[in-house]
């Protein structure tokens, strides 16, 4: 994968007057939360593709599924004047991060390879701040899919659920069966993954108005009561042990035949892949039963840190190289999204990434893609907080449903 772009000494000075630090020689530092076996799988393909161009990378993994950890580990590094070169990072963190005047500018590559022709314009909201690219994004990730062991499903009737009330059925016969019918791990941003599913599954309409409009009606309404009533039902199908379980053990119960489906982002195909397993024989990848036709997604991109003039030719050769045609497949084929370039053959893909990438442009093209709350593609950072508190505490038996929609809806009033 070649580039136009020759490396050059690299030196780290933000744009806020903060102390500069000198790095390596054409080295990259990347702080990322990629650490699971399949996303470690996936993030090897970037780094051995720049490692072949002479690019170092010095990996900085913080560990936590939904990057809170890395937020804060990266919020510390800025305040010591020492940020790395490169963050992963989703949605509304970005524009965070771009009020700021930290970031640096990507225009010069982003022109070279037509990123504003192939990148969707969802995407571009946030990779772009005031009409300047200060990010590639690498993929995109889809939310409300259901990872189902195959054996398990058989084993419950063989049809896959399509509608709610199918749903529990095939969950109640996977209990009589005597196994954990509900992989999942007890993390606020994995409970939230799951709200955001059944909210969409009320509806398009009402995942606007609730999720992304925000309206007080939406959020304290009898629609969303019965959102919470649904995840006390799903509560019920979770084993004992699931506090704090990171959300690829959870998989691994599914893959292991321990458990029989797990509510999960694309994300988690990738443990299955390694596992050595195939969609369609051993694992069935459906869409949450009623968001057929629907996405919510979010899109892992890298920020760059604003180097200095003459000093980001690493950054450059880094964008460059996550946006090659030819990395997006062989990276997205791994990581289990689907490419953030719309002119990138489905070819190598597998039956559940081709499913990912018909029904992403489907919802492109249908206005039903919509950004996930869980994953802070809907709203900013302090709302979607304010979910995660709310849906937790519900999830755990602190709140009834009713209670649990009134303060939904307060709790976001009061930071509107």
């Amino acid at each position: 994968m070649k580039t136009s772009h020759t490396a050059a000494g690299l030196v780290l000075a933000l744009g806020m007057g903060a102390v500069a630090t000198t790095a390596l020689a054409d080295d990259v530092e990347v702080l990322h939360w990629w650490t699971s076996g399949g996303e470690a799988a996936a993030l090897d393909v970037l780094k051995q593709d720049l490692e072949s161009q002479g690019v170092g990378w010095q990996d900085m993994p913080v560990a936590g599924g939904g990057g809170e950890a890395a937020m804060t580990t990266l919020r510390a590094r800025v305040t010591a004047g020492n940020a790395p070169t490169a963050v992963q990072m989703l949605g509304f963190d970005i524009t965070d991060w771009a009020n700021e005047g930290v970031l640096g500018n990507l225009d010069e590559v982003a022109a070279a390879d037509n990123w504003d022709d192939v990148v969707p314009t969802a995407l571009q909201g946030f990779a772009k701040h005031e009409g300047h690219w200060i990010s590639a994004p690498v993929n995109v990730h889809s939310t409300n899919w259901v990872w189902i062991n195959k054996s398990a499903l058989d084993a419950a009737g063989g049809n896959a659920p399509t509608t709610w009330d199918e749903l529990v059925s095939v969950l109640d016969a996977m209990k009589a069966n005597g196994i954990t019918p509900l992989a999942h791990g007890g993390q606020p941003w994995q409970d939230a993954t799951v709200f955001d599913a059944v909210v969409l599954s009320m509806g398009n309409d009402f995942y606007q108005k609730s999720m992304i409009d925000l309206d007080p009606d939406a959020l304290a309404g009898e629609q969303m009561i019965e959102v919470f009533n649904r995840m006390a039902m799903l509560r019920g199908y979770v084993d004992e042990n699931f506090s704090g379980r990171d959300w690829n053990l959870a998989s691994a119960m599914v893959i292991e035949g321990k458990a029989g489906m797990q509510m999960m982002g694309d994300w988690a195909k990738g443990e299955f892949l390694k596992a050595g397993q195939k969609p369609g024989e051993d694992f069935v990848c459906i869409r949450f039963p009623g968001t057929q036709g629907s996405v919510t997604f979010n899109s892992d991109q890298f920020v760059m840190f604003g180097q200095g003039e003459g000093n980001n030719e690493a950054q450059l050769k880094m964008a460059a190289a996550i946006m090659n045609p030819v990395f997006q497949s062989a990276f997205n084929v791994v990581k289990g999204s689907v490419p953030a370039r719309t002119d990138v053959s489905d070819a190598d893909f597998d039956d559940c990434g081709k499913k990912g990438m018909k029904d992403l442009a489907a919802a492109n093209s249908a206005g039903s893609l919509f950004g996930s709350m869980a994953h802070g593609h809907a709203a900013p950072a302090a709302i979607k907080n304010a979910v995660y508190d709310v849906v937790t505490q519900h999830f755990n038996g602190e709140l009834g449903s009713e209670e649990a929609a009134e303060e939904l809806a307060n709790s976001i009033e009061a930071l509107r």
